[in-house]
């Protein structure tokens, strides 16, 4: 079989290559330049698609004596990732460009792009699984929980499922990952991850969200329409955000506030008591699902999850309404925002994945 491996010049994917070459595929490597300012280089964990990045990439592929190439998307990236991102948080969402990345990069792109060439699989080095099951293949959990990508693999589709391979599904730990790239001599083996925003490598999404949109003054209320402050654009907010509000004055009973809900229309932020961010039912659009035999209609072992490494919520309706989603929760969840994903699970098996367009109580 003749396969593509995205080599993004961490461990991973360079292990992961190395386990498909072992398995005796024909294996082609190659590192998606996603920056824009590829010589920018990484700052500690912070930061990916640099000079370094590259570089180890090609190394790895030498090492494991396959061709490599470099594929400049960061074209795609910037209108797809980017752009999208800013978008988002100018209509009041809480994005995530994970998400956004694995949908239209690391799996649009690159499986178009490997299917015109003549591939028969592409290759990642994500925690997940690719099971066998009776009506076909199916996404599910990677072994080891700490390190499961599946929440971020579902916008991936379910043809896609036909066609990628994910050999660190089984993994049991990032230590086992390591051991097996300084076995094979990679040299990334001690090459810390990469985490947090690839595109804001200092960490600072208030100042990167400002360069780009700005400050604009408006009002911090609370649930009762009250002033309690100011703040520069409803934009630095996300839902259940407590620390940077700068409040003059403390709440009448003395309690915590966060903020519940940012209105672009006026320009406000509004805060609350934690209870306020209490939801149970979410509606979600954009649906992607990958299970064609399981609509979610029995609610046995059903969950959902609402981030990448959040504690899945188990569900007492699911419900598809024309092209949308609904889900009651048979527990309450604090602090979902709209943009974010929700991933729908049958045990450990990915059903679909939506993105929240309003959580309330029902």
């Amino acid at each position: 079989m003749r396969v593509l491996a995205a080599l993004s010049g961490g461990v991973d994917s360079a292990v992961a290559a190395a386990k498909v070459v072992e398995a005796g595929h024909e294996v082609v490597g190659v590192h998606m330049a996603l920056s824009t300012n590829p010589q920018e280089c990484r700052i500690g964990s912070r930061g990916c698609c640099s000079v370094e990045d590259a570089g180890d990439a090609a190394r790895a592929a030498e090492i494991l004596g396959i061709p490599f190439y470099v594929w400049d998307l960061a074209e795609e990236f910037e209108e797809t990732v980017i752009t999208d991102f800013v978008e988002q948080y100018q209509k009041g969402h809480t994005p995530n460009p994970c998400v956004r990345c694995n949908e239209f990069v690391k799996f649009r792109e690159l499986a178009d792009r490997a299917r015109a060439l003549g591939f028969d699989a592409v290759c990642t080095g994500h925690y997940a699984r690719i099971v066998e099951g009776e009506a076909g293949k199916e996404l599910h959990r990677g072994y080891d929980n700490l390190k499961d990508q599946s929440y971020v693999l579902a916008v991936m589709g379910e043809d896609e499922l036909e066609r990628v391979l994910l050999p660190l599904g089984d993994a049991p730990d990032k230590a086992w990952v390591r051991a097996e790239a300084d076995r094979l001599g990679l040299g990334v083996a001690d090459k810390p991850d990469s985490y947090d925003i690839c595109f804001i490598p200092d960490g600072d999404t208030q100042g990167f969200l400002r360069a780009r949109l700005g400050s604009t003054p408006g009002q911090i209320i609370d649930a009762d329409g009250a002033v309690v402050g100011e703040h520069d654009g409803y934009w630095n907010f996300t839902v259940g955000q407590r620390r940077g509000l700068h409040l003059g004055n403390p709440a009448a009973d003395g309690r915590p506030r966060y903020v519940i809900e940012t209105r672009p229309e006026s320009n406000q932020v509004v805060v609350g008591a934690a209870e306020l961010l209490s939801v149970d039912r979410i509606l979600c659009e954009d649906i992607i699902w990958l299970a064609g035999d399981d609509q979610g209609e029995d609610t046995h072992d059903l969950f959902v999850q609402v981030r990448a490494h959040g504690t899945p919520v188990p569900v007492a309706e699911c419900a598809h309404e024309g092209s949308g989603l609904r889900v009651d929760l048979a527990q309450s969840l604090r602090g979902v925002a709209a943009g974010q994903s929700l991933v729908v699970y049958r045990g450990t098996r990915v059903l679909g994945e939506g993105t929240i367009v309003k959580a309330m109580r029902r």
